[in-house]
């Protein structure tokens, strides 16, 4: 097969925490070809970290392959956020961190602006990025010394592919301590700590930083003129097609994967609760975006276990009869009760409770909660992973008495991610279908479950009544 004849395609390079996914999108939007592989922290070296140097291989590998078919015209990279390299002229100075890594040091809070300012609020272990950096630079500090640029990292791997270092705002922007939103600048931390001098300049999330370098030109076969976008955060890659106001666009989008973000694009930011990790992400045109969010995925996965099967509306119901419940919290990090200790109540007369409804229910309700918090009006559309549970978009729609739809695409980050290089393109977005709307779920008692739920929730809240000797 020649050039010529070679159909030409997006390669949209997705970076999750669970997940590596390398996709080929056609001109019309429609997948070409998919290849994935888990993703796991080493946990060798100074602290845990990503593990770059094999995605890298995988990465080029695949290029190598998919190549010889297609004819990729750019790579966007897209990423999970609160994840940045420390690098030099040539490589990394220290390994990517990973975020569950425990950062805490005296000092920083003291130095990290004010929500007001950032609307970042103080989350766990590392997803602050400032405080991984201000670990980093106090642990390690020759090291942290060499570094010339800090790059948010889904630019770290535009800059691996093109040699070109740029920053981008909607990952600067995803709780990092790093951003103020409201003024479209760099937080006091950044100056505090004397890291202006490592951030590189500002391009655009669907900028061309260069083409591809020639040395992996020669080694897999990709165009020389194929270019590298500047990449997105992920969740923010699942609002671009959002963007344009309309009529019949959702107004709410409900990214889902390991973690499950409700993002108001018509959202106020007032109100905003540090303490509930509530927080203002920043899309790609430089807007703060009102958010709230759970770990979703991982606390699915803890809930249903290893089984795939899905559940059937009678395990649902026998769940809502007997008010068997799962309350939070099933992860390490994030969501607004990160610090509660998850357990289930309740008991079914056969005792044989089907997982994956418990964790339907859990994550159904823990979003209902969230989108509540927000007060933001407008209806749903629920992209990624949890688009693949029948019963999720359904529940909610009955929980929320909101219309709410499904994406029909399998990844909402793959479809901004190809949206980003059609970027200019005014019918891009047109070519993909819609939105599938949910009907509501009809369960005798929902209502009921929810509102017995919700009491749970707010007597773990209640002050413990402390006897007076």
């Amino acid at each position: 097969m020649t050039a010529a004849t070679m159909t030409e395609a997006t390669a949209v390079f997705d970076i999750g925490k669970t997940n590596v996914k390398l996709t080929l999108v056609d001109h019309h939007g429609q997948e070409l070809a998919v290849r994935r592989r888990p993703n796991a922290t080493r946990q060798d070296g100074p602290y845990p970290h990503h593990d770059v140097a094999t995605i890298e291989a995988w990465l080029l590998e695949n290029l190598t392959q998919l190549a010889r078919r297609w004819h990729i015209a750019a790579i966007v990279p897209v990423a999970h956020g609160a994840t940045a390299a420390l690098v030099d002229d040539e490589a990394l100075v220290l390994p990517v961190a990973d975020y569950e890594h425990d950062f805490q040091l005296p000092g920083y809070d003291r130095l990290r602006a004010p929500f007001e300012q950032t609307f970042s609020p103080r989350l766990d272990l590392g997803l602050n990025l400032g405080r991984q950096l201000y670990w980093q630079q106090q642990q390690f500090p020759q090291a942290f010394g060499r570094a010339r640029h800090v790059l948010m990292y889904p630019q770290y791997w535009a800059w691996r592919l093109c040699g070109v270092m740029a920053a981008e705002v909607s990952s600067l922007g995803c709780h990092t301590d790093l951003w103020q939103p409201g003024l479209a600048r760099y937080s006091t931390l950044v100056e505090h700590c004397g890291w202006s001098h490592l951030m590189p300049p500002l391009r655009h999330a669907w900028d061309t930083l260069g083409t591809v370098r020639p040395a992996l030109v020669a080694s897999t076969g990709l165009p020389a003129d194929c270019r590298v976008l500047c990449g997105v955060h992920d969740s923010n890659a699942s609002l671009v097609r959002h963007l344009e106001p309309g009529p019949d666009r959702a107004r709410i989008v409900l990214s889902t994967g390991t973690w499950v973000i409700a993002a108001a694009l018509d959202g106020q930011l007032a109100p905003l609760q540090e303490h509930s990790d509530m927080l203002a992400n920043v899309n790609v045109v430089g807007a703060p975006v009102a958010c709230m969010r759970f770990m979703g995925g991982r606390e699915f996965a803890q809930l249903a276990g290893a089984t795939h099967a899905h559940c059937t509306l009678d395990d649902l119901q026998a769940l809502l009869d007997a008010q068997v419940m799962a309350h939070p919290c099933f992860a390490e990090c994030g969501g607004p009760f990160a610090t509660r200790q998850g357990r289930i109540t309740g008991q079914l007369a056969s005792g044989a409770i089907n997982p994956y409804a418990l964790a339907t229910l859990y994550c159904a309700l823990m979003t209902d909660y969230c989108l509540e918090q927000l007060q933001a009006p407008g209806g749903i559309v629920v992209e990624g992973s949890f688009t693949a549970n029948p019963h999720f978009a359904p529940l909610l729609a009955a929980l929320t008495q909101r219309r709410v739809s499904c994406s029909q695409d399998s990844s909402g980050t793959t479809v901004g991610g190809w949206l980003l290089g059609q970027w200019g393109n005014a019918g891009a977005s047109d070519q993909l279908g819609a939105a599938l709307a949910a009907p509501a779920l009809s369960l005798p008692g929902l209502e009921r479950y929810r509102q017995a739920w919700r009491t749970a929730l707010a007597e773990q809240d209640a002050p413990v009544a402390c006897a007076v000797n």
